[in-house]
């Protein structure tokens, strides 16, 4: 595999990855945790931690748990780059923009949600969660580097609306998240649960995108689901990983006769489907879903097993710590 830099463009979820974003591991809680408007979706143990650091940063509180996050990202990384994939990292918040965070706390743990890749179209989003509302600022300048002297569009969602005091959850949005839009060329599927994405973040895309030749299809999902790639996840054309029980109203008419490794509520909520194909023949996944694995070898699938227990405690696995800048056919 040879990575070329300098084309910014993504054709699909398992076209050939060539240049990624590869998380970084910074999170503090908001001062009261139960202000963010939806409980975290993480494990019971992980919301425990977080309680338990509400306005503090998770790596000063635990250190070893904080090392262990960091060199999983580095694992992650060592292996792509072992399969020549260009691996690129985003900077670390800065002391302002911690502070700027103030009593909502910030984050810079998963590139895959402030911004993401459709075709040769780069679009930064806006997170729900307050405390994730300056996570972008940590990949600017990568994007300034990268995606301005390609040919790739680059353009950003409308500033959300504020919050009235008392309001529910996190305001009117609009929101848009990329863990909730999967690429298929010119499908693009994106999740609505209520937890992140939002319609006016949806409908935004696909004003946005229409005039491209590119067709938006909402997936609805139950209101615990935080994002689409927690429910469906494409391996290669014809075959996906998917939870029913998080897609009450099925798959999107493209998929309906692809087959379908299916995992259970329990395993989804885990990151079952979480993992992230390389190419169309090989796809990372973590040894706690060796049923998955194997039943991905048993098609053809050559499997890496990489643990990540840290980063999905918080939520997130592999696609949610990975963003393409480089996914092509």
């Amino acid at each position: 595999m040879v990575s070329d830099g300098g084309l910014v463009r993504v054709d699909s979820e398992f076209a050939t990855l060539r240049t990624v974003v590869v998380a970084q591991s910074q999170v503090r809680a908001p001062d009261e945790v139960a202000a963010i408007g939806h409980p975290p979706p993480v494990s019971e143990s992980a919301r425990g931690e977080i309680l338990s650091i509400a306005g503090k940063d998770f790596g000063e509180v635990f250190p070893r748990e904080q090392a262990a996050w960091e060199a999983e990202r580095e694992n992650l990384a060592a292996v792509l780059r072992r399969y020549g994939v260009e691996v690129l990292r985003p900077r670390l918040l800065t002391d302002a923009e911690k502070a700027a965070g103030g009593s909502t706390g910030y984050a810079n743990f998963f590139v895959r949600d402030p911004w993401f890749t459709v075709g040769d179209h780069v679009i930064e989003g806006v997170l729900q969660f307050p405390h994730r509302r300056h996570e972008v600022l940590t990949s600017r300048e990568l994007l300034m580097e990268r995606v301005m002297p390609s040919a790739a569009a680059y353009v950003a969602l409308p500033s959300p609306a504020i919050l009235e005091a008392g309001g529910e959850k996190n305001g009117a949005g609009p929101f848009l998240e990329g863990g909730d839009v999967l690429v298929l060329g010119k499908h693009v599927f994106v999740g609505e649960s209520g937890m992140a994405t939002n319609t006016a973040g949806r409908e935004w895309l696909a004003k946005y995108l229409r005039p491209h030749g590119f067709k938006v299809t909402v997936v609805s999902m139950p209101p615990h689901v935080l994002h689409l790639d927690c429910a469906l996840g494409l391996v290669r054309e014809g075959l996906i990983i998917t939870c029913p029980d998080r897609l009450p109203a099925g798959l999107p008419e493209p998929l309906q006769d692809w087959e379908h490794i299916e995992v259970t509520e329990d395993e989804a909520a885990a990151m079952a489907t979480n993992g992230l194909p390389i190419d169309s023949s090989t796809y990372i996944i973590d040894p706690e879903f060796e049923r998955v694995g194997s039943a991905l070898q048993a098609r053809g699938i050559t499997v890496e097993y990489l643990d990540f227990a840290v980063s999905r405690s918080f939520g997130g696995a592999f696609r949610c710590s990975t963003q393409p800048l480089n996914r092509t056919n």
